[in-house]
């Protein structure tokens, strides 16, 4: 990169800097720390950014060059959430850099049709499972260099203004959505009446492989810190005082992340059948688990999630039963995360609908009462031009704990 380019991203990690040493910063890095600790003092908030398509409401690039922009967004994006929402994600004075690996589930590629936008049509690879020929050994592979570039590259970019230190975020799993891609959801439930014994197995070598890869990590001493400002699946941060800060991190001092979207369509008990001790013999791999997308949780709750014992984080979106999840997780230690409807910032209004989205909070609020409970805005695609309805509805958030919350 030019050195003007340089000179630029050395600024703006000055600012970065500054801002993450503020009070501010350093107080929502400690309730972010009590939350996760099972000690929460108050509701945490955060507004996922990354959907949004709206111009202005995104850090925007000043530098030129591929390599300058790329690290000039991760700095900028860093700090956006503070200039444009006013949420509770916090800036801190770090830049993480991880190891790296890969697995290619079964040796197969999907396929997909793309539309305009963010359309897709998936074209089935595995047809059906008369046979398991297709379920072959997952090749994966393992990238030990990744800490010492990163250390030296960034470190040379501005290690006396920021800490350049390993970290990484959680490890991401989600086998219902690795088959979908390959099979199609129609594909996926059909083989389940057709071949429900090939299904198992295909199942089966899906966890071996899983679990081989990331128990690889491990033993190939590749896994680094994920208690701090680190990015945990979905829409949340792994700040913890309990957790590994340091020297030799296994699996049991890392944040996992598993989901089952797909499998909205079927019952409870054929998820427990046949999804669900995949999914259990991966997540007991973590020292601690976020669960869940946009999926309903309660259908599965009580015959099979309720069974993940290191379970620390779970998601309630919009289509689940708050009251219900409400009452099982009241005095587990289990983050109800509520995730609000995005219609209210992401529809198709200009306005922001005060008076209804203060009473989906107020909702929120009684069901939760008695829970540690996070709020994570996510899937906002356009805020039709009204860039200030996030802040507006985080705003409303805050209101609403301090008048409504009962913990």
């Amino acid at each position: 990169m030019e050195q003007k380019e340089r000179e630029y991203l050395r600024d703006l990690a000055k600012k970065k800097r500054e801002l993450a040493e503020s009070p501010e910063q350093k107080e929502l890095v400690r309730l972010w720390t009590a939350h996760n600790d099972q000690k929460s003092e108050r509701p945490m908030i955060h507004f996922e950014m990354g959907t949004v398509g709206d111009a202005g409401f995104h850090y925007e690039c000043k530098c030129t060059s591929n390599d300058a922009r790329s690290i000039e967004w991760g700095l900028g994006e860093s700090m956006q959430n503070h200039f444009m929402v006013g949420d509770d994600r916090p800036v801190t004075p770090d830049i993480y850099v991880s190891n790296g690996g890969w697995m290619k589930l079964f040796n197969l590629n999907a396929n997909r049709t793309h539309a305009e936008g963010v359309g897709f049509h998936i074209n089935a690879v595995i047809e059906n499972l008369d046979t398991l020929d297709q379920i072959q050994p997952s090749p994966m592979g393992f990238d030990r260099s990744g800490i010492k570039r990163g250390m030296e590259y960034y470190g040379d970019l501005f290690g006396d203004i920021l800490e350049i230190k390993p970290g990484m975020g959680s490890l991401g799993c989600c086998p219902t959505n690795n088959l979908v891609n390959l099979m199609t959801m129609d594909n996926m439930f059909t083989e389940m009446y057709d071949n429900p014994d090939n299904f198992k197995e295909m199942m089966d070598r899906l966890s071996d492989d899983y679990v081989k890869y990331f128990t690889g990590l491990e033993h190939r001493h590749l896994l680094t810190p994920c208690c701090g400002n680190n990015w945990v699946g979905q829409g949340t941060f792994a700040f913890s005082n309990e957790m590994k800060k340091d020297g030799d991190i296994t699996l049991k001092d890392v944040w996992g992340y598993m989901d089952s979207q797909e499998t909205v369509g079927i019952s409870p008990e054929m998820f427990d059948e046949f999804y669900f001790p995949a999914y259990k013999r991966i997540a007991s791999l973590f020292g601690r688990l976020s669960y869940g997308c946009c999926e309903p949780v309660h259908s599965f709750w009580e015959k099979s999630l309720s069974k993940l014992t290191n379970l620390r984080k779970i998601s309630i979106s919009p289509w689940c039963d708050e009251e219900y999840m409400g009452a099982q997780l009241r005095g587990t230690g289990i983050v109800y995360q509520r995730k609000p409807s995005p219609l209210f910032i992401g529809g198709t209004e200009y306005a922001l609908d005060e008076d209804g989205f203060r009473e989906h909070i107020r909702k929120t609020m009684r069901a939760a009462k008695g829970c540690i409970l996070e709020i994570t805005f996510r899937d906002t695609y356009t805020l039709n031009g009204n860039l200030n309805k996030p802040r507006r509805a985080v705003e409303i958030v805050r209101e609403e704990i301090e008048n409504t919350w009962q913990g």
